[in-house]
C-alpha cells in the first residue's frame, strides 16, 4: 500500500459523510418514485436527519443504527448469501448510503494497493462500474489528471459528482450499462486511456453457464480502449467463488495471448484452479479509518485488513513482463505453521508450490522467512525438493525482491 494511501483516504471521510449528510437533510417527497426528489434535486443517500454538530469524521448514534443495519444488509447479500450481486442495490438510498460510508473506503485501498503494482503511471483513466468512485478517486490520487466515471446507477453517479465537487477533483461522469449492445464502444468514442479499471464489477454480471466467456469477452472488449504500454485493472472480492471465477477468465484471456502484468509471474493456466478448495487473493494490512472501524462494530463485522482479487492486464500485443532471475517466488498464502517449522505457499515461474524452513534451519541468511506478507515475491536459493515443494535448509537465503503492493523491478539488462 502506498505510503500516503492513508492520510489521503483519511481527507476523504469528512467529504463522504458531508455528501451523506446533505442527502439526508434533502429528504424524499413522500409519494414521489424512487430518484425524485423536493426541488427536483438530484438523488443522495437518506438517512436519519443529522444535527447541526454532527462530528467531520464519525457518525451520530441514530446515523450508526442506521447506516450498521445497511452495511449489515449488503454484507449478506454480497459476500455470504449473494443474492445482491447483479442487483441495483446503489439505485436504493439506504444502501448507497451505507456503500458511501463503509465499502468506498474498503474499495479505495483496493484501488491504490493494485494501482501501486502498475509499471507506470496513468494519466487517463476510465473506471467502468464505478458506483460512486472510489476506484476513481483512488486513480486521481494516485496522479491521473483525467478520469472518468461511468456507471449504470444515476443515484451513484450522482453522488461520486457530488464528491468530486466536495473535494475540487477534476471528475467527469458518464452513464454505461453493460448488458446493452456496444455500450462500451459508445461510451469511449473512440478514444483510449493509459488505464481502464473494473472494481468489484465483474463478479455481478451475467451469472450462469456461460458466465466465464460473457466476462473474458467483456474484457477483451475493454483492452480494445487500452493504450499501447497501458494497462486494465480487475479487482474482485477475495471469496473463494468470485476469486476462483477471476482464474478462469484470467485463464481463457491468456490463452488468447493475453498478457498478465501481476500478480502472475506463471505463464500457464493458473495452479491455483487444480485443486477445488485452492484460490489466489492479495491481502494488504491496515489501520482503518475511524468511521469504518465504528461502522464494522456496529455491524458485527471485522476489518483488519484489505483483501481482495486482482489483475493487470496488458493490451492485445504486449508481452508477459520478464521474471526476476534466480528462483522467484510470490507469497500466495498466510504463514502455514506447523509443527516445528514455517511454511508458505508460493507461485513463480516453475509453478505453485510449498516453501518451508525447520526452525531448527533458521539462520541470519534465511530468517526473514518468518516475516514475509501474502503478496510479497521473495527470491529464494539453496532450496531443496521435498514433498510438495522446496525445503530450506540453514544456508538457504530468502530475499524480498518486491513487497507486497510494489512493482516487480525488471531484470537487468
Amino acid at each position: 500500500m502506498p505510503a500516503d494511501a492513508d492520510q489521503q483516504l483519511a481527507a476523504w471521510i469528512p467529504r463522504l459523510l458531508a455528501v451523506y449528510r446533505r442527502g439526508a437533510r434533502r429528504g424524499v417527497q413522500p409519494g414521489a418514485s424512487p430518484g425524485t426528489r423536493k426541488g427536483g434535486r438530484p438523488p443522495g443517500p437518506l438517512q436519519p436527519r443529522p444535527s447541526s454538530a454532527a462530528p467531520p469524521d464519525l457518525l451520530l448514534p441514530d446515523e450508526l443504527r442506521s447506516v450498521a443495519a445497511a452495511v449489515e444488509r449488503l454484507s449478506r447479500g454480497l459476500t455470504r448469501e449473494r443474492e445482491m450481486a447483479g442487483a441495483r442495490y446503489l439505485d436504493e438510498e439506504r444502501l448507497l448510503a451505507a456503500y458511501l460510508l463503509y465499502y468506498w473506503p474498503v474499495s479505495y485501498l483496493q484501488a491504490r494497493g493494485a494501482l501501486s503494482e502498475l509499471p507506470r503511471r496513468p494519466r487517463r483513466v476510465l473506471d467502468l462500474g464505478s458506483g460512486p468512485g472510489p476506484v476513481a478517486f483512488a486513480a486521481l490520487d494516485a496522479g491521473a489528471a483525467e478520469v472518468t466515471a461511468a456507471d449504470r446507477s444515476a443515484r451513484a453517479l450522482s453522488a461520486a459528482a457530488a464528491l468530486a465537487r466536495e473535494a475540487g477533483e477534476p471528475l467527469a461522469v458518464r452513464e454505461w450499462n453493460p448488458t446493452r449492445p456496444a455500450a462500451l464502444a459508445q461510451l469511449a468514442a473512440g478514444r483510449t486511456f493509459d488505464l481502464v479499471a473494473m472494481g468489484n464489477v465483474l463478479n455481478e454480471l451475467w451469472n450462469g453457464q456461460d458466465q466465464d466467456e460473457r466476462r473474458a469477452a467483456l474484457l477483451e472488449e475493454a483492452l480494445g480502449l487500452v493504450a499501447p504500454g497501458g494497462s486494465l485493472l480487475v479487482v474482485e472480492p477475495a471469496l473463494r467463488d468470485t476469486s476462483r471465477a477471476l482464474l478462469r477468465v484470467r485463464d481463457r484471456l491468456v490463452a488468447r495471448g493475453i498478457a498478465v502484468r501481476a500478480p502472475c509471474l506463471f505463464r500457464g493456466p493458473c495452479p491455483a484452479l487444480a485443486r477445488e478448495g485452492d484460490w489466489c487473493h492479495a491481502e494488504r494490512r491496515v489501520e482503518a479509518p475511524p468511521l469504518v472501524a465504528q461502522i464494522a462494530r456496529a455491524a458485527g463485522l471485522r476489518r483488519e485488513a484489505v483483501k481482495m482479487s486482482y489483475l493487470v492486464l496488458a493490451p492485445r500485443g504486449e508481452g508477459w513482463p520478464e521474471p526476476p532471475p534466480g528462483r522467484p517466488f510470490r507469497i500466495v498464502s498466510e504463514p502455514l505453521a506447523g509443527k516445528g517449522r514455517l511454511r508458505y505457499m508460493g507461485c513463480g515461474p516453475e509453478g505453485r508450490m510449498g516453501l518451508s524452513l525447520q526452525e531448527r534451519h533458521v539462520t541470519g541468511v534465511n530468517r526473514r522467512f518468518a516475516g514475509l506478507l501474502r503478496g510479497d515475491v521473495v527470491e529464494v536459493t539453496g532450496a531443496e525438493p521435498r514433498g510438495d515443494g522446496l525445503a530450506l535448509g540453514p544456508d538457504s537465503e530468502v530475499k524480498v525482491i518486491a513487497a507486497a503492493g510494489e512493482p516487480v523491478p525488471a531484470p537487468s539488462r
